[in-house]
């Protein structure tokens, strides 16, 4: 079996999913070639087959195309993607999808749209009509911006006055970016759920919680992990979540809502570090066995 992984130019320590999909890809004689954005170069042309290259050279085209740049997906990417994907490559998630789920306003209009339990949201307009924000979503209210993970670009304002002053400081340097209001759910603040979806399954589930006074669990923050018991709305909301939005590979956050939950965030490139700490899962292996099923390699 033989892929390419998508991935920003390499970092260094490099990233542990990175160095996880590397490992299990050697020990399970899968040939995967990590390529940056930056190393390709696209040709339109009827001869499709030498229509892309890398380091400017030709190279014969994988079996399968892993994008691991999620929200941080530009538009070169995307095309990249979309090239292969028109090539005949299997993409593990596809372009349309990544496009969709960098959006949180889009992902969470389409959610709602089939009824499925999400966090009040509202779009900010500019100048901001704060008495407005009050009436609709309340106070403390989450301010994020409409694309970005790792909990970058998210905020919380407990009172009108934080509000106000956030979005002077917003208009004032970046007049136009765009962003989000979210209601604050109090039962989540400091913790919440990862659910890890492959194909249509959910493989693993766990609790983040976080260290300090701050409202964000995130792993990548320095949050607490552990196993979180799969009842049947988890794993309803999580695979429902993929399905819509068409994910292969899916990493839902759920928010708790009294007895039930939220839906948060959807990523379409979620890391899987704390998951595979507290969880006895290898997401690597998860992965690769859902691949090799969809290109009926047995």
């Amino acid at each position: 079996m033989r892929g390419w992984m998508i991935f920003k130019r390499m970092e260094d320590p490099e990233p542990y999913e990175i160095r996880r999909f590397r490992e299990v890809a050697e020990e399970r004689g899968i040939e995967l070639r990590i390529i940056s954005p930056e190393q390709f170069d696209l040709i339109v042309t009827r001869d499709d087959r030498k229509s892309i290259l890398i380091d400017g050279a030709y190279e014969p085209l994988p079996q399968f195309l892993l994008p691991r740049m999620g929200a941080g997906t530009t538009y070169f990417a995307l095309a990249v993607i979309r090239h292969l994907e028109r090539l005949g490559v299997h993409t593990f998630n596809s372009s349309q999808s990544i496009e969709v789920v960098k959006d949180k306003l889009y992902t969470q209009q389409i959610l709602a749209e089939s009824d499925l339990p999400v966090p009040k949201t509202m779009l900010v307009k500019y100048p901001v009509n704060v008495e407005l924000v009050d009436r609709q979503v309340g106070f403390p209210v989450v301010v994020k911006t409409i694309s970005g993970s790792h909990g970058n670009g998210v905020f919380l304002c407990e009172k009108k006055a934080n509000f106000k002053d956030l979005m002077e400081l917003i208009s004032a340097t970046k007049p136009n970016v765009n962003i989000i209001l979210q209601e604050f759910i109090a039962r989540s603040c400091g913790r919440d759920i990862r659910v890890f979806v492959i194909g249509g399954r959910v493989v693993a589930c766990m609790e983040r919680m976080a260290r300090d006074e701050s409202f964000k669990a995130n792993f990548s923050r320095g949050g607490e992990v552990r196993a979180y018991e799969i009842n049947p709305e988890i794993e309803w909301l999580a695979t429902e979540s993929a399905e819509i939005l068409n994910l292969d590979i899916a990493g839902i956050d759920l928010l708790f809502d009294g007895d039930h939950f939220k839906i948060c965030e959807v990523n379409s490139s979620p890391e899987f570090q704390g998951i595979e700490s507290c969880c006895g899962v290898s997401i690597p292996d998860e992965i690769y066995n859902f691949i090799k099923v969809r290109l009926g390699i047995f």
